[in-house]
């Protein structure tokens, strides 16, 4: 049997409802499957999963192979599983609940062998408003990327092509003592030893799923794996790539992001000997990788936190978090001609913001987001800064790709509020059908330069979302906060029919139960003088819109 071109490695997991689609992409893929291997490796699911992969398997005996594993606790172990019956002159790596587009294995392909490339990434766009870091396709096709002077630090997923030859020269195996984020370091072995990185970004080669149907998997619960996992990591970095200016540029990503996160808002629900614990990893981690070089090019948010993490203990920490999650911005303290953001008991070494002014002028909170009339979104921000409208010059809010209209409040006598209207039809149009999340950032430019910076939500209370329809679809819209950060998020979401109709009889029943059941007996009145006594509460039948907890509109 002649040798595949690529054999694509799924590690499967109680991901049956997803499954179907997955492994449908697979063979629908243009390569043909004379030329495609599938290795699918169930790591002990109890939904089914495994069924349905020896089924696929005994319809298509020549293409999908199934190996099944006890659970691991990770992807890792059935990853390596996989590469070891893996025949192919290239693999790939694909979650259970993700999937490809129709070309993206012949397009990968062409391109490693037209380019001689040993690490090819193709576009990857969120499904069901999941997050990706786009940032590497934001210049197009590009046939040679570097490591260390590009956006690609921040995407070291595996759904990556690998050539076969490079990780059997380099024995690449994913760490099975990680986990999580067992990925990295294969993929960044892979990128660091490659002769040439790839990058395609005229196709959606890679749909990345949100699962709506997932256990909530908290920062709470895994908080020990991920510390456990965050410091392998670092070191693997630190033996892979020597002491410098492209290890910094690498640890930029995994300070900025995991080890960031580590000291997120989430940090606040730990128990106090947990705090501790994250505290002590996150000090050890920062004192001993984070250069003054790699502090300075870190976001304002990151950096002060990380600063109170080595200046004090878990209360000092904590202040900064309270600040940012429950009060918002903080003053600027000027002196000495010196600007500092205004935290208490952060070093001044990391709440000088003089050379970055344009970004901290850029750190709005927001105070409202409201619905103006049915396709406009409104997100009203403040600063704490009393010369914000002189020196920060124009402002503008961004969510995602999409710019609103921003005008200062005419109602604040201070100049400090401006209000963003996001038209909803712009944000359906710079939406994929599969939905997209809009992080917003506010971007300033004036006298101290061009500056961004996320926008927070401290204080926004959560509201429905807004059903709209565009075309044939449904979707849903709405402002939300994300958990890790406190960024505000412009979210659009695709709704089916029977998303909705599920919603719609949950609803009703709950409505229905709490009809049926018997009224309290009514308590004994009191004495003159004392209050009545409460009544039942009447249950009216709730509206369909109350229902569904969607405004609908046309």
């Amino acid at each position: 049997m002649p040798t595949p071109d690529v054999s694509v490695v799924i590690p499967v997991y109680n991901t049956r409802p997803y499954l179907r689609a997955c492994l449908d992409s697979l063979l629908r893929q243009t390569i043909g499957r004379d030329r495609l291997e599938i290795v699918a490796v169930d790591d002990g699911s109890t939904d089914g999963s495994g069924r349905l992969l020896d089924r696929f398997a005994a319809r298509h005996p020549g293409t999908v192979k199934v190996l099944h594993h006890t659970n691991s606790g990770g992807p890792a172990a059935p990853c390596n599983r996989g590469l070891e019956v893996a025949t192919g002159r290239y693999v790939f790596f694909l979650g259970s609940d993700d999937h490809l587009g129709p070309e993206a294995l012949e397009r990968l392909v062409a391109a490693a062998d037209r380019y001689a490339s040993d690490v090819v990434l193709g576009k990857v766009v969120g499904v069901n408003g999941r997050h990706v870091f786009s940032d590497v396709f934001a210049a197009g096709n590009a046939v040679d990327v570097s490591l260390f002077d590009s956006a690609l630090p921040w995407s070291l997923a595996n759904t990556k092509l690998f050539r076969r030859d490079l990780v059997d020269r380099l024995g690449l195996r994913f760490p099975e003592d990680m986990p999580v984020l067992s990925d990295q370091p294969f993929t960044l072995a892979a990128c660091y030893h490659a002769r040439r990185i790839s990058v395609l970004a005229d196709y959606d080669y890679y749909h990345a799923v949100r699962r709506l149907d997932a256990r909530n998997i908290t920062y709470h619960s895994r908080v020990d794996q991920r510390l456990v996992s965050v410091e392998r990591l670092f070191d693997f970095v630190a033996g892979l790539i020597p002491a410098g200016a492209r290890r910094d540029a690498v640890l930029r990503r995994h300070v900025g992001l995991e080890l960031a996160h580590l000291v997120g808002d989430d940090f606040r629900r730990l128990d106090r000997a947990a705090q501790e614990r994250v505290h002590a990893a996150v000090r050890r981690l920062v004192e001993r990788y984070v250069t003054d070089g790699l502090r300075d090019r870190l976001d304002i948010e990151a950096r002060l936190r990380l600063g109170a993490v080595t200046a004090g203990g878990v209360d000092e920490l904590l202040a900064i978090i309270d600040q940012d999650a429950e009060r918002g911005v903080p003053a600027t303290v000027v002196a000495d001609g010196r600007w500092h953001a205004g935290y208490p008991g952060a070093p001044a070494a990391w709440t000088d913001v003089t050379e970055v002014r344009a970004d901290w002028l850029a750190r709005l909170d927001t105070v409202t987001v409201s619905w103006t009339d049915a396709h406009t979104l409104a997100v009203t921000t403040r600063s704490p800064y009393p010369r914000f409208a002189a020196e920060a010059g124009p402002v503008r809010l961004v969510a995602g790709p999409v710019a609103g209209t921003t005008l200062l409040d005419a109602t604040d006598p201070t100049s400090r509020t401006v209000r963003t209207d996001f038209p909803v039809d712009r944000l359906l149009a710079g939406s994929a059908a599969s939905g997209q999340r809009h992080p917003v950032r506010a971007e300033v430019d004036g006298g101290h330069g061009r500056g961004s910076a996320p926008v927070r939500a401290p204080r926004l209370a959560a509201g429905c979302p807004r059903l709209l329809r565009q075309g044939a679809r449904l979707y849903g819209v709405a402002a939300t906060v994300d958990p890790r950060n406190g960024q505000l998020v412009l979210s659009v979401v695709p709704v089916t029919v029977g998303q909705l109709a599920s919603r719609l009889r949950r609803r009703w029943r709950r409505a229905a139960l709490a009809v049926t059941r018997p009224a309290p007996v009514p308590a004994p009145a009191g004495p003159a003088g004392s209050p009545a006594p409460l009544s039942p509460t009447n249950h009216a039948e709730p509206t369909p819109s109350q229902v569904g907890q969607l405004t609908v509109a046309s």
